[in-house]
Order: C-alpha cells, then sequence, then structure tokens
C-alpha cells in the first residue's frame, strides 16, 4: 500500500471486467485505492464492480460501487452527485468505458456506428461535463482517458468506428486540457497498445472466431518488447497521470505499447 493518492477520490467507469480477470478499468481501480484513494466503482454490470469491491476492500481499500450507463448525461450527472455526496468531493476522473464492434465501414451498420461513439465518446464528454464543475469548485482536478494506438494507426481486426472514437478521444483529451489548465484541472490520455486482456480476449473471440491462443501468439510475435501488455501497465500509466506527480502534464497522449507504433519489427 502507498499514499501516492492519499486524500484523494476517484470515480472509475468501466470498473469491472468483462468475464473472469482484471481488465484495466479494475487494475486502475484496485491500484488507486492501494495508493490512497476513496474510489468510486462504476460499472454497466454492477456484478462486475461488486467483484472489483470485493478485492479492494480485500485489501483493505475504501470503495463503492454505482450501476450506470455513461452514455446517458442523466446517469452521468448521477455518478458526480454520488461522488461529492459520499466523499465530499471529486480529485480524479478515469474514463475507461469502451466497446468494439468489428467491421470495415461496408460491414458496419449505422446503429453500430452510433452505439460506439456514444460508449466511447459521447460518454467521456458527458462525464466531463458532469465533473469539472466540482473540481472547479474545489481547485482542481485530473481527468485520465483511456483511448487507444488505433486512434493513431490500423490494427489487424479492423473497426472503423472504434478507431475514430479512440482518436476523437485524444482530440477531446487535449481541448479540455486547454480549456481548464487555468483552473486547475489537468487531462490526459493513455493509448494502450496490444493488451491481454478479458476485454480483449472477448473482442477477438467474436471478431475472428478461431484459437484465440494462436492469434495472442500471433500478436504476442508483432510486439518490438515481444510481449502484449497486461492491464497493470496501463494502471500504473494512469496512476502516474492522476497523481501529482504529473502535476506538470496536461494534453498528453502518452502511448503503452511495447514499443509497436515505434515502427520497429522483430525478427519472425
Amino acid at each position: 500500500m502507498g499514499d501516492r493518492l492519499s486524500d484523494k477520490t476517484a470515480i472509475v467507469t468501466g470498473a469491472g471486467s468483462v468475464g473472469p480477470g482484471i481488465g484495466n478499468g479494475k487494475a486502475a481501480a484496485m491500484l488507486f485505492a492501494r495508493e490512497g484513494a476513496r474510489v468510486m466503482l462504476v460499472d454497466y454490470n454492477l456484478d462486475a464492480a461488486e467483484e472489483t469491491k470485493r478485492l479492494i476492500e480485500g485489501e483493505g481499500g475504501t470503495c463503492f460501487t454505482s450501476q450506470a450507463d455513461v452514455s446517458s448525461a442523466a446517469d452521468c450527472n448521477r455518478i458526480a452527485q454520488e461522488c461529492v455526496s459520499e466523499y465530499g468531493r471529486i480529485d480524479i476522473l478515469h474514463n475507461n468505458v469502451g466497446i468494439e464492434i468489428p467491421g470495415g465501414i461496408l460491414e458496419i451498420s449505422e446503429d453500430d456506428w452510433d452505439r460506439t461513439l456514444d460508449v466511447n465518446l459521447k460518454s467521456i464528454f458527458l462525464m466531463c461535463r458532469a465533473v469539472v464543475p466540482q473540481m472547479i469548485e474545489q481547485g482542481g482536478g485530473s481527468i485520465v482517458n483511456i483511448s487507444s494506438i488505433n486512434g493513431i494507426r490500423t490494427l489487424p481486426a479492423l473497426s472503423g468506428p472504434y478507431g475514430a472514437s479512440k482518436l476523437g478521444m485524444v482530440a477531446l483529451t487535449r481541448e479540455i486540457a486547454i480549456e481548464f489548465a487555468g483552473q486547475g484541472i489537468r487531462c490526459n490520455a493513455i493509448l494502450p497498445g496490444m493488451m491481454r486482456t478479458p476485454f480483449v480476449e472477448a473482442s477477438l473471440t467474436q471478431a475472428w472466431g478461431g484459437d484465440v491462443e494462436e492469434m495472442m501468439q500471433s500478436r504476442d510475435a508483432m510486439i518490438p518488447i515481444g510481449k502484449q501488455g497486461e492491464s497493470w501497465d496501463v494502471a500504473h500509466a494512469a496512476l502516474f497521470l492522476a497523481s501529482d506527480d504529473a502535476k506538470y502534464v496536461t494534453g498528453a497522449s502518452l502511448v503503452v505499447d511495447g514499443g509497436l507504433t515505434g515502427g520497429v519489427q522483430t525478427a519472425s
């Protein structure tokens, strides 16, 4: 247990995992709690959030859960109100919700496009709009948005709306950072590369339908560092950006990808 987030409160959206294991939001919530933060665990699947709560409380951390749809303005406003009611302030907003529907632009339906942009990008706008007034009132805060390297490069599994939403998140992060820099609010994005998480495994199963372990080995071979990352890699980057260690960092897009976007190719 550390103290990098001592006396701070955090909202983590997407705080549960898709299936067994630890995803990005779950890892971030657990790490924030280990570093002293009081954490509000938000997820569309309340059972998944409750599992994260069980793990945090088992380690002596403080948290509570809330079921919500972050593509709904009413739910986002309620999240902010619940956090202030429970903890009195909002120091950190960790936006981690995302969906991926595979396919190119000739395959994706209009409904799938709208749903992806609503969940992945509109939710960032709605959550930030809900918490920023409280952050201004208390004199500052830190927002961390989980984007993807798919916002800056194409990945093996095509998904037009997913890539568009993730690049849009980078731009929105920058705009929020500049707009509220004078109020002490920092806003940064993390661009994870290929990660072995429950969400990724579920997405690959849906998109590919083959031997997932074979696909994972193929993905490992693409990474200059030799393997995919894990949720804790993203969580530690989020901890840095959320903490006062990053007090001079805002509007940044931090790539966490094992060198993939550096253009280095490993020997086959």
